[in-house]
């Protein structure tokens, strides 16, 4: 049986060779990335013990993030549903809309620390790589975003803004097009450039590095909440309910990451997957799912594949959520029975959208949409002293043209 041990951040409980469970995670990588994926390491966990790097790091994160981001209970969605009370962190509001923000800001910081001028990163739903495009202008970085061919138009506002930041868009053409491809060429390409350039992972996956400062980054998340729970309601409440969208799972991490040691009878940490169509076969839900035990972008996780171990294709409205694998540390929560996991259609996320902005004043982009039809579902089952909070992780600026096709005018 797996188990959490307490009192150690949950990136940092892996084995020698980088596995969380003795089976999740691992460095699945080329030998030419060998000694650049191990100067990484050294690098980061010197600067994460660095009081002048974690300074800057906060500094950023309040002038140029925006933390802390708000927490707001939805007082006119409680009353509609009866039952539990439904909050809200407003981790959208950071600067750029979404949480992707936390990593792009580290990742560069570390890229001058190391003293190269260029950064290459993936993304799927545009987040990733608009967060990373402006932290590169920001730090003073050449900035490349491979991005499936797909992706690139069915989240257009995102690709423009990647393009004003002066970062270039690397069409991806093979495969499904979508975020898993993306990933794959970003990383080809830094096989072949890691002298000079840095690559981040736009989530918790990949290689054991980048889980680990994604992770570290996204963490903000949930420091803020914890304090934010605590001035609300003058305790940690019995009975919590923390939901989560997940996709590769970098968000998700980074709410729960302060509340791994409290009983599970106390406080539950939902992640919602995307089940895709209704009236499909296709999702992007490996661990909710039956997701088998893979190799995918170097890491060992569950995945979604066929009987002779090839990915599966996926489908989802969301772009974030459309990805076949998931976290090692999203594995490894599952198998110790620490987190629990379900997922939501896309007619589900699309209703729960209409629902959230019919009755209070937050535009939650079509991956915390996931979430929120979870907590529609759950909270009319639950007693009014039962706090469920969702990450409203993202803004749905960048999903005007899917709504707008799905929905008509109704937005």
């Amino acid at each position: 049986m797996i188990k959490i041990k307490k009192g150690i951040p949950v990136i940092d409980q892996h084995d020698k060779s980088g596995f969380w469970g003795g089976k999740f995670g691992g460095n699945f990588i080329p030998e030419t990335l060998k000694k650049p994926v191990e100067d990484l390491s050294i690098l980061f966990e010197k600067l994460r013990k660095d009081r002048n790097f974690i300074k800057q790091r906060d500094h950023y994160f309040k002038t140029w993030v925006g933390a802390p981001t708000s927490f707001i209970k939805l007082e006119n969605l409680t009353n509609f549903l009866g039952g539990a009370q439904v909050w809200a962190k407003v981790v959208s509001e950071a600067n750029g809309g979404a949480h992707k923000i936390y990593n792009a800001t580290v990742h560069c910081l570390i890229t001058k620390r190391a003293g190269k001028k260029y950064i290459v990163g993936d993304t799927g739903a545009g987040y990733a790589g608009k967060m990373l495009s402006m932290a590169a202008k920001k730090f003073g970085l050449k900035c490349k975003i491979f991005m499936g061919a797909k992706d690139i138009k069915r989240q257009k506002p995102n690709c423009d803004s990647i393009r004003k930041n002066g970062a270039e868009i690397i069409p991806v053409y093979s495969g499904s097009q979508t975020l898993v491809d993306a990933v794959s060429e970003c990383m080809r390409y830094w096989v072949a450039n890691c002298d000079n350039t840095a690559m981040c992972v736009g989530s918790t996956v990949g290689p054991n590095i980048f889980v680990k400062i994604c992770g570290w980054s996204t963490a903000q998340i949930s420091r803020e909440l914890k304090k934010q729970i605590i001035n609300e309601f003058g305790e940690i409440p019995n009975k919590l309910k923390l939901l989560n969208c997940v996709g590769g799972g970098s968000s998700a991490y980074g709410f729960w990451s302060e509340f791994m040691d409290y009983d599970k009878k106390q406080i539950e940490m939902v992640g919602i997957e995307a089940a895709g169509p209704k009236k499909s076969k296709l999702h992007a839900a490996p661990l909710s799912r039956g997701g088998k035990l893979g190799i995918l972008h170097g890491a060992a996780s569950y995945v979604c594949q066929n009987n002779d171990g090839q990915i599966k294709e996926t489908k989802s409205i969301s772009a974030g959520l459309d990805y076949p694998g998931v976290s090692p540390v999203h594995c490894f929560l599952k198998d110790s029975g620490r987190a629990r996991y379900t997922s939501a259609t896309d007619e589900e996320a699309l209703e729960a959208y209409k629902i959230v902005t019919k009755f209070e004043n937050l535009n939650p982009s079509l991956e915390p949409s996931h979430a929120f039809a979870e907590a529609i579902k759950i909270a009319p089952k639950l007693s009014s002293d039962t706090v469920i909070i969702v990450n409203s992780c993202g803004d749905a600026q960048k999903d005007r043209d899917i709504l707008k096709k799905r929905l008509g005018n109704f937005k």
